[in-house]
């Protein structure tokens, strides 16, 4: 036993989230002497990992529902309560951390009652650290969440609502069972994608997994299937019997799809084979990440990889190089734009190199997310203008508790990728959240702006931006290079363009090497010589040459402000 022991992974010890949900059993001895089995998944509260969280949500008959005593109701506390409702769940509202010095008690009180219109008395207190009001919250979940039902004699219907894979087992899928009996040595299939297969073992979890023979209506648990890849056991899916299947399969599955992408290569070119097989093995644990090979032309052999947001683009880069000590340079993240052409095909964009040229363009769709941020009302005015900035849509302005506030925006997805949480932090001194979801692709004026080094177009470096904004960055991304790009023996020219025009230029001045040293004394005309000889000597360099780019020259395209 150890603090956070759900949380296995390193990375969700020390930022204090939850990226992999954890499901375990606990029994539990009433007041009323009766035995009790509680089932509980702690989800992840990051909007990155929504999809999961609700298929979780729907394998659930209630939610405790903790809010910090210091922090009060964030954007994503709201968005998971609503998951919760769509779902509908017997919510217990839980006001934790009540034992810290700085608790607002009676004021996120006020906010649980205001947006659950539940009186105060339903509002359970609770230090986790200290073990207070725990007993009062074990009693409630026996007294107001429901027990689950279910026909045992009824065909299989089955919730898949998470996976792993093991290097001895394969594909383990987790489970909730609504009707029916899943046995080992039956055979089952999963209704998604027709794939059956042998239940070679069953069980349940405590703090690591326990076989039993079944399990039966209601319970959680896990199905070992022997199957090679977590792809064909996806989150949402319906498990059946193969010899007598449900008729209709659970509500709710969709496929899962990336929202951010990225080209990931390795530092040293010989690495490459490594990189691959580290991409494979983490694959094996999280289905939601993608990737295929690419080639740049700057950068040599890569990945293009695809993640549900930031923070699991995050967590991928820091396993990679944690776990597989991988050194690794990553492009500037994209999203997926639909380009429609004048001939009317539409080609779905993810990488900037493959956006066509504008003469074949008709129009370009970006994709655009419902934002919800929560602060304080002080900084309201703040907070909206940075929404503005970032070409957002007012949609409407609530008001939960007197001093706090929420407010809707509809924003292009592209806009929030990268500096956009850190300035709400910063405009809200910290006290902000955020939420978002995404609400479908619309008409956008973007464009594709290349970086060109002595005429040589870098596709590592070609960036896609709102045309208003693209004079602006080839400023700032050509400035930032001059300083990152090493000096050579001749002039490097640092160019931005949009497609054969340029808008920006910047020059990293040459060593010189002072040839006219070995002169002394006589005519003028023997110094000119030596330096027109060099001047020559440049221009042949100049054009065999390759500039080398370093690693910070694509670091300088995340550190573009972004503001105007």
């Amino acid at each position: 036993m150890r603090d956070q022991v759900l949380d296995t992974m390193d990375l969700e010890r020390e930022r204090g989230i939850t990226i992999k949900s954890h499901p375990i059993r606990m029994d539990y001895k009433g007041a009323d002497g009766r035995n009790y089995v509680f089932n509980l998944i702690d989800t992840p509260g990051h909007v990155d990992f929504t999809y999961e969280v609700s298929r979780s949500l729907a394998a659930c008959e209630g939610a405790v529902l903790v809010v910090d005593a210091a922090q009060g109701v964030q954007a994503q506390t709201i968005s998971n309560l609503y998951l919760a409702i769509e779902n509908g769940l017997e919510i217990i509202p839980v006001i934790n951390k009540i034992d810290l010095p700085v608790a607002r008690i009676d004021e996120v009180t006020e906010q649980l009652v205001g947006l659950l219109g539940i009186s105060e008395n339903d509002v359970l207190l609770v230090s986790a650290r200290d073990g207070t009001g725990i007993a009062e919250l074990m009693e409630a979940i026996v007294d107001r969440i429901p027990a689950p039902t279910g026909d045992p004699e009824a065909n299989l219907k089955a919730l898949v609502f998470d996976s792993h894979f093991n290097a001895y087992k394969g594909a383990v899928i987790y489970v909730r069972v609504v009707d029916g009996v899943l046995s080992t040595g039956g055979a089952v299939r999963l209704m998604s994608n027709d794939r059956v297969f042998d239940v070679m073992e069953t069980g349940y979890f405590r703090l690591n997994m326990i076989a039993s023979n079944a399990l039966g209506p209601g319970e959680v648990g896990y199905v070992n299937t022997g199957i090679k890849s977590l792809r064909e056991t996806k989150v949402g899916d319906t498990l059946t019997q193969r010899s007598s299947p449900c008729d209709t399969p659970l509500a709710g599955f969709k496929e899962i799809k990336s929202m951010v992408f990225s080209g990931l290569y390795p530092v040293e070119s010989d690495d490459y084979t490594n990189l691959r097989d580290a991409l494979e093995k983490l694959q094996l644990n999280d289905s939601a990440f993608t990737f295929e090979p690419e080639t740049s032309a700057a950068l040599g052999f890569g990945f293009r990889c695809g993640f549900l947001g930031l923070l699991h683009m995050e967590v991928i880069q820091e396993r990679l190089e944690r776990e597989y000590s991988m050194g690794l340079i990553t492009t500037m993240p994209n999203v997926e734009y639909r380009v429609i052409a004048k001939n009317g095909d539409v080609i779905v964009v993810d990488n900037p190199a493959k956006f066509p040229v504008a003469g074949d363009i008709d129009k370009v769709e970006e994709p655009y997310v419902r934002a919800e941020i929560i602060g304080p009302a002080e900084f309201l005015g703040a907070i909206m203008k940075l929404n503005q900035d970032k070409r957002g849509t007012f949609v409407e302005m609530v008001y939960i508790s007197v001093d706090r506030v929420r407010l809707t925006y509809e924003l292009p997805l592209a806009e929030i990728l990268v500096d956009y949480y850190d300035k709400l932090k910063s405009v809200s001194r910290g006290y902000a959240s955020l939420d978002y979801e995404f609400i479908g692709h619309r008409p956008g004026n973007v464009v594709r702006l290349n970086i060109a080094l002595n005429g040589d177009p870098v596709d590592a470096l070609s960036i896609i931006v709102h045309q208003d904004r693209a004079f602006h960055w080839g400023r700032e991304l050509t400035s930032k290079l001059k300083d990152v790009i090493p000096r050579q023996l001749y002039e490097v020219a640092i160019q931005a363009c949009l497609g054969s025009r340029v808008i920006a230029r910047s020059n990293v001045r040459p060593l010189r090497k002072n040839v006219t040293a070995k002169c002394y004394g006589g005519d003028i005309t023997r110094k000119r010589k030596l330096l027109e000889k060099q001047k020559e000597g440049k221009k042949r360099m100049k054009m065999v040459g390759k500039v080398e780019v370093p690693q910070e020259a694509f670091l300088a395209v995340l550190k573009v402000d972004r503001s105007n």
